[in-house]
C-alpha cells in the first residue's frame, strides 16, 4: 500500500523470477513448501500502519486486565485443562482483514490466538525478499530487531535457560505438517528438534525422547500441538498425554489456545472487532444472515466456518453445542494490492512475545496472506495467482 513501494516491486517481478525465489526458498532446508507462497510481500504505510497499532493495542488492552482469565474460563473445556498453566500467554496473534468503510481503508479483526504461528519461517521469508528483490532500506518486517536479535528474542523465549537438547518443539508427525518448514528453521536457529508426540516416553512425571538411540529427558516444551487436530486422531497412541500432570516447563502453554481465541471476541469492545455474539445467546437468529458468518469457537485454520449461513444451519446445531460457535458481521475485503493483473486483497498477523513477568506482549514480527476469494483460505484461491502466504515491510 505504499505506492513508490509497489511499483518498484512490480516493476522487477518477472514469472522467472518468482520461479527461481520459490527453488531457493525449498532448496535451503531440502524441502518442497506444500503450500502457497505470494509472490509478493505487502508494503504498509505509516497512516494504515498506526490504524494497525491502534487496533491491537485495544485488543491487548482486553488480554491484560488481572481479570482476562477468569472471563474466559468458560473458554476451556474441563477434560482438556493441562496443569502448571503459565501467568499469561507466551505467544499471541492478531489477524486482521484490511477493509473499506466509508472511503476509508480500516483493520477489522478476524482471528485471536494465544499459540505460536510461522515465527521462524517468517524471518526466513523476510530475507529471501530481500535477497531476490530490491526492497526500500527504511522497510521492516520485524519490529524494532534485526534478524539476530529477533532469534536472540526468540531463544530466550522459547529454550529459556534450558540445554536446546532437553527442549523439544512437539506436534503430532512434525515432519509431516504443512509447517515443517516453519520447524526445521527453528530446529537450524535454536537446536530444538522437532518431536513426535506419539514418541514421547513418560516415567513417573519426567519425559523423555530418544535421539540417536539415546534418551534424553524433556525440561520444557515449545507446543505446537492444536487439541481440534489432537482429537481427530483416531488412531494416534501416546504414552504422554497433554492433560498429565508431568515435570515440564511449557513455552506456549496449551490452555492458552483456548483463553484467547475466537471466544475471546465478543468481550472485546474496538472498533476493529467485527460485531460477534455466542450463538446460545440469541433468542431469535438475525433477519439479516447473508451479513454474518457462523463459525465454531475451537477449530482451527478455518475448518468449519460457515460463510454463506441459513436459517437451516443454525436450526440444525443441537442446543446444548450453541455455546460452542459464534456469528460474526462479515467484513469486506478491500483489494488494495495491486498485482499485473489486478487488485488484490490481503490479511495480516501480528506476533507477538508476551514473556512472564512483563507488563505487556511484545510486537516482534509479522504474516501476511493474499487472496483473490471470497475468504483468505486456500480452497477459495485454487489455480489463482498472488494468493497465499506472504509478509509485510512496515515503513
Amino acid at each position: 500500500m505504499i505506492k513508490s513501494a509497489r511499483q518498484q516491486f512490480n516493476a522487477q517481478f518477472s514469472e522467472e523470477k518468482y520461479k527461481n525465489f520459490i527453488a531457493d526458498l525449498d532448496r535451503e532446508f531440502n524441502y518442497k513448501i506444500p503450500f502457497r507462497v505470494a509472490e509478493s510481500p505487502v508494503f504498509v504505510g505509516k497512516e494504515f500502519s498506526s490504524k494497525l497499532f491502534k487496533a491491537a493495542n485495544e485488543i491487548i488492552d482486553v488480554i491484560v486486565q488481572p481479570d482476562f482469565k477468569i472471563k474466559m474460563k468458560g473458554a476451556l473445556p474441563a477434560n482438556l485443562r493441562v496443569p502448571n498453566e503459565t501467568a499469561n500467554s507466551l505467544f499471541i496473534a492478531l489477524d486482521f482483514a484490511v477493509c473499506s468503510e466509508n472511503g476509508e481503508r480500516v483493520p477489522r479483526l478476524i482471528e485471536m490466538q494465544g499459540f505460536p504461528s510461522l515465527f521462524g519461517y517468517q524471518d526466513f521469508l523476510g530475507n529471501k525478499f530481500r535477497e531476490h528483490y530490491k526492497i526500500p532500506d527504511d522497510l521492516h518486517f520485524h519490529f524494532g530487531l534485526n534478524s539476530p536479535t529477533y532469534w536472540q528474542q526468540l531463544r530466550e523465549a522459547i529454550v529459556g535457560k534450558h540445554n536446546p537438547e532437553n527442549v523439544i518443539l512437539l506436534e503430532i508427525n512434525p515432519l509431516q505438517q504443512n509447517t515443517a518448514i516453519d520447524f526445521l528453521i527453528t530446529q537450524k536457529h535454536l537446536g530444538i528438534a522437532p518431536v513426535h508426540l506419539g514418541d514421547i516416553i513418560i516415567r513417573g512425571r519426567k519425559l523423555f525422547y530418544r535421539k540417536n538411540g539415546i534418551e534424553i529427558p524433556v525440561h520444557r516444551i515449545y507446543n505446537r500441538v492444536i487439541f481440534d487436530e489432537l482429537l481427530a486422531q483416531k488412531n494416534l497412541k501416546t504414552q504422554f498425554h497433554l492433560t498429565e500432570d508431568v515435570d515440564v516447563e511449557w513455552a506456549g502453554h496449551p490452555n492458552w489456545f483456548f483463553y484467547i481465541s475466537k471466544y475471546t471476541m465478543p468481550f472485546v469492545q474496538s472498533d476493529a472487532v467485527p460485531e460477534c455474539k455466542f450463538l446460545h445467546e440469541y433468542t431469535a437468529w438475525p433477519a439479516n444472515l447473508e451479513d454474518y458468518v457462523l463459525k465454531p469457537l475451537f477449530s482451527f485454520s478455518g475448518s468449519g466456518v460457515i460463510f454463506h449461513v441459513t436459517q437451516a444451519d443454525l436450526d440444525a446445531i443441537p442446543h446444548e453445542d450453541r455455546k460452542n460457535f459464534m456469528l460474526q458481521r462479515k467484513v469486506h475485503y478491500e483489494p488494495v494490492i495491486q498485482a499485473p493483473d489486478g487488485l488484490v486483497k490481503t490479511e495480516m498477523r501480528l506476533l507477538f512475545l508476551w514473556n512472564e513477568g512483563e507488563a505487556r506482549p511484545q510486537l516482534i514480527t509479522n504474516l501476511a496472506r493474499l487472496s483473490r476469494g471470497e475468504m483468505i483460505g486456500v480452497k477459495f484461491n485454487k489455480d489463482k495467482t498472488w494468493v497465499g502466504g506472504s509478509v509485510c515491510f512496515f515503513e
